[in-house]
């Protein structure tokens, strides 16, 4: 029964409306990693380093945060897959981010204690610009 209350825990965070709720889902030190060479391409450890890093600053460059159409959840004991699509995301620059994702979870004590994010990279640059420090290549 672990897989399918694991996978019932990833369910309900996906409905959640804000950074804050969606952090009460994780371990207090649980990782976001998101693989790539892009502006939030990094690993980020602890909910407080989640929400400061990734979490506000992002939603601080989005005029609409949009909806998330689920596809498909995958639960086999502490690992739980969500492939999702993101619809009507706008950000501060007026440019579209409804990206796709794959969410590869692992789930300990029922808190997210890792989330490995992998997405379209091109599209995160193409929203948000290139990572501080890098240069476009040319």
């Amino acid at each position: 029964m672990k897989a399918e209350e694991n996978k019932a825990l990833i369910e309900k965070m996906g409905a959640s409306q804000s950074p804050d709720e969606t952090l009460s889902f994780w371990a207090d030190d649980g990782v976001w990693i998101i693989p790539g060479t892009t502006k939030w391409s990094g690993t980020y450890r602890g909910k407080k380093e989640i929400l400061e890093k990734l979490l506000e600053p992002i939603t601080a460059e989005m005029v609409s945060m949009g909806s998330v159409t689920v596809d498909n959840v995958i639960a086999d004991d502490d690992c739980v897959v969500m492939q999702a699509r993101a619809h009507d995301r706008m950000t501060t620059t007026g440019k579209p981010y409804n990206n796709t994702y794959c969410l590869v979870y692992r789930i300990v004590d029922s808190k997210v204690q890792e989330l490995t994010e992998y997405c379209d990279t091109e599209l995160v640059t193409a929203a948000f610009g290139m990572p501080e420090g890098s240069s476009q290549p040319g």
